[in-house]
């Protein structure tokens, strides 16, 4: 008898392989094993009192969903009016497929953007049936995101929390998180006879064991790299050290180096070797070779024993501690300074308090992608609303500090697509390893944040927006305001970025006083910063004007090809050229304690 074709076989689809027996038996003896080991786990936590993070709705999701839905409602012809849409465009997607199946040309109803990788497979345009489930996708998820988009009355702190979650609801439906409806993992299971399934299960089993029971989605070959080993390599050493940071002195390159050293305070939300991650691309290495004394604030990652540690603590702590001692590392009282993100926001708050004092070392401040007014504040506003941060503050006060991996998950929340699905396919469907690659290393270093500092932080910043407004926030009993800074001021912002939107960072420009210029990079939060020259990445905008509204801003900005860094060099520059010999860390009053990078910032949560 003739063979005749599978009928269920997926078209294009290679033929079935069958799987190792023994494969397959010992894969799930392991798996049986080590499920079994979890749930104990998770039932001796129940039985000790934990509760998990779904025991309460402390994001208030299901009542903005709820009073979304009792608003939409009360619109029915709005609703009816997005339902006649949608069903127009799904008869019309299926007589173009069947004109497709018959042989004929049809135009799509609708397609993904070029940036979407999940539908990057030929695949999902070259086989009609996955044509048909990607525009299906596409079509519902339009229908779903316009129709929560446009009910009316809902306040906005509601409606942004009901968008988001509605894009996470999405983007966790698509086709391409399905084992049956993505065709390369159809392909590779039927290539495989399903081994990658059973390899993305031990995958899936190994993230649960390294998040104690709850999912740790391994990014990257976290053995590929070592924090002073093949990133963070910039020679260097220690050369101050408390409670809440090392300080961090470069070997010069150059015979003269600027009079002025260069001092940055990186965000403590991730650690400093951003800035410092291969020779290739480290800022701190190019600055060191444009004749910097660069000294690099590298924060501790703090555990239950800092929980008091406040905002304030970070700044006497941090940039005023780091003042002193290059002063006695160089000789040097007026320095230029860099804060990064979180360290931005510190860096403006220790220059409103040093006006207040009469203290002007800081001679020139640059702001990397820093928000000072958080008005708006983009998707993490999702996050703080007074029920949440209840939550939060209980859950940090009985450990004394927020964990790392919880931040971690707020973040990649941002860019769901990017940083979890793409990673579900490829680790757990695919079955593949992850991809050694450095920038996720880093993403991945989690930090603690002292649950006194992140309180204050989250209250003041972000949900009472009280830095912006004079004498709103006081450090160290000193009511400060930011319009009292004369500093000159370098803002650099991001055009892509999730974190800090620039027209909200763009804000800051009109809080300080003094001599300001504001630049955008293309790019995001962390890519747009870290842009080499070399590297001939990203463009960026420049305008002497600053006006008011941040589209006024960039409708008169010229847009020049490459990395923003030589501009700020220039400006740097422009503020102060004088030279002296090059200084070699350990020479001045303060020894040399260790070798970059130091200690504190090899401290990696298991």
């Amino acid at each position: 008898m003739a063979k005749t074709e599978n009928p269920t076989q997926p078209p294009d689809m290679p033929a079935f392989k069958l799987p190792d027996p023994e494969v397959v038996s010992r894969t799930m003896a392991d798996v049986a094993e080590r499920s079994q080991r979890l749930v104990g786990d998770w039932l001796k936590r129940q039985a000790d009192g934990e509760k998990g993070d779904g025991a309460a709705d402390t994001m208030n999701i299901g009542r903005a969903f709820l009073e979304m839905t009792a608003r939409l409602m009360a619109d029915p012809a709005q609703l009816l009016k997005a339902q006649m849409g949608f069903w127009q465009d799904t008869m019309t997607l299926w007589q173009n497929t069947t004109r497709r199946i018959m042989g004929m040309d049809a135009p799509e109803v609708i397609d993904a953007p070029g940036t979407d990788r999940r539908f990057k497979d030929d695949a999902w345009k070259d086989n009609e049936v996955f044509d048909f489930i990607k525009q299906s996708y596409l079509l519902s998820a339009r229908y779903v995101q316009d129709t929560v988009s446009h009910v009316e009355g809902l306040d906005p702190k509601t409606a942004q929390k009901v968008d988001f979650y509605t894009r996470q609801f999405i983007d966790a439906m698509s086709p391409s998180n399905f084992v049956m409806t993505n065709p390369e993992v159809l392909r590779k299971t039927a290539e495989t006879g399903g081994e990658n399934l059973l390899k993305g299960l031990n995958n899936l089993l190994g993230d649960l064991e390294r998040g104690k029971g709850q999912l740790r989605i391994k990014m990257t070959d976290t053995d590929a790299f070592s924090v002073g080993g093949n990133i963070g390599v910039s020679p260097g050493k220690v050369v101050f050290q408390n409670d809440l940071m090392q300080l961090i002195q470069y070997n010069p390159t150059t015979e003269k180096v600027l009079k002025r050293p260069l001092l940055i305070g990186p965000p403590w939300i991730n650690k400093f070797y951003i800035l410092d991650l291969r020779p290739r691309n480290s800022f701190v290495r190019w600055a060191v070779s444009q004749g910097h004394t660069v000294f690099v604030i590298s924060w501790v990652n703090p555990d239950e024993k800092l929980a008091e540690k406040n905002f304030e603590d970070y700044m006497r702590e941090g940039y005023l501690a780091a003042l002193d001692a290059i002063e006695a590392a160089t000789g040097e009282k007026e320095v230029n300074a860099i804060g990064y993100c979180l360290g931005g926001t510190l860096l403006a708050s220790t220059l409103a308090y040093m006006a207040v004092k009469g203290d002007d070392r800081i001679k020139t401040a640059t702001f990397f992608v820093t928000m000072m007014d958080f008005a708006e504040a983009g998707e993490l506003g999702v996050f703080i609303d007074e029920e949440q941060l209840q939550a939060l503050e209980e859950k940090m006060n009985k450990r004394g500090y927020l964990e790392g991996s919880e931040m971690s998950t707020t973040f990649n929340m941002l860019r769901a697509n990017d940083l979890i699905w793409s990673f579900v396919v490829n680790n757990y469907l695919l079955g593949n390893d992850p991809f050694p690659f450095d920038l996720l290393y880093w993403n991945a270093d989690s930090t603690r944040m002292p649950a006194k500092m992140h309180s204050f932080y989250l209250r003041n910043m972000y949900q009472a927006n009280l830095l912006r407004e004079p004498g709103g926030i006081e450090l160290s009993g000193v009511p400060i305001d930011l319009g009292k800074i004369k500093t000159p001021s370098y803002f650099l912002s991001t055009r892509e970025d999730h974190i800090a939107p620039w027209k909200s960072t763009y804000q800051g420009t009109q809080l300080l006083g003094g001599k300001k210029r504001f630049v955008l990079a293309a790019s995001g939060h962390i890519a747009g910063v870290v842009n080499p020259p070399d590297g001939g990445k990203y463009n960026h905008w420049i305008n002497e004007s600053l006006p008011p509204d941040p589209d006024a801003w960039l409708a008169g900005a010229t847009e020049l090809a490459g990395s923003w860094w030589p501009d700020w060099h220039r400006w740097i520059l422009a503020h102060g050229k004088a030279q002296v010999p090059a200084r070699t860390p350990g020479d001045g009053k303060l020894p040399a304690l260790e070798d970059a990078p130091g200690r504190y910032v090899k401290v990696r949560l298991t």
